[in-house]
């Protein structure tokens, strides 16, 4: 190989690896840029049974933002009373009300809105479903019956949905 081959050869590579360095992680493309970061927050506390962190950055249809994160230790989650999030869990274990939650979320915010949509059930049903929520957390009232997912309840909920999918 002549000289000017593997100098051009070497620029080649050289261009290459600073490619490769500088892009972006894509997101679920095996970089687990969040789980280090995590192991790194760990280790600082010395947290030797690890933990959960889940986090978000979300845009509604509406437009609305929010980021959001939130973390648990290990040890505190296994030691905790379970059945202290089983009525907010239980919230969510019906299709109406998942769907009336995707509703709210994409700008439909009143029952009466809400009462429009095919296959809902009937005002009295929606109110009942639109309670249940509401006692467990994942929604409140604005007033003049306007309903909306907590700021703080948006992206867990769809962590939820997530780590439900089969």
């Amino acid at each position: 190989m002549e000289l000017e081959e593997r100098l051009a050869e070497l620029e080649r590579r050289i261009a290459a690896l600073e490619q490769a360095r500088s892009a972006a992680p894509e997101v679920g493309e095996g970089d687990f840029w969040a789980l280090e970061g995590l192991k790194a927050q760990l280790a600082e506390v010395g947290a030797a049974d690890g933990g959960v962190l889940f986090t978000g950055a979300v845009r509604l249809p509406t437009g609305e933002r929010y980021d959001w994160q939130y973390g648990a230790l290990t040890e505190g989650l296994l030691a905790g009373d379970w059945s202290e999030v089983t009525d907010s869990l239980a919230a969510l274990g019906h299709p109406v009300r998942l769907r009336l939650l995707r509703e709210i979320l994409g700008g439909l915010r009143t029952a009466a809105e809400l009462a429009e949509l095919a296959e809902i059930g009937t005002t009295g049903q929606i109110y009942h479903h639109l309670r249940q929520l509401t006692a467990a957390g994942w929604l409140h009232t604005t007033g003049r019956g306007r309903y909306e997912v907590p700021g703080t309840r948006v992206v867990p909920l769809l962590v939820v949905l997530t780590a439900a999918q089969p």
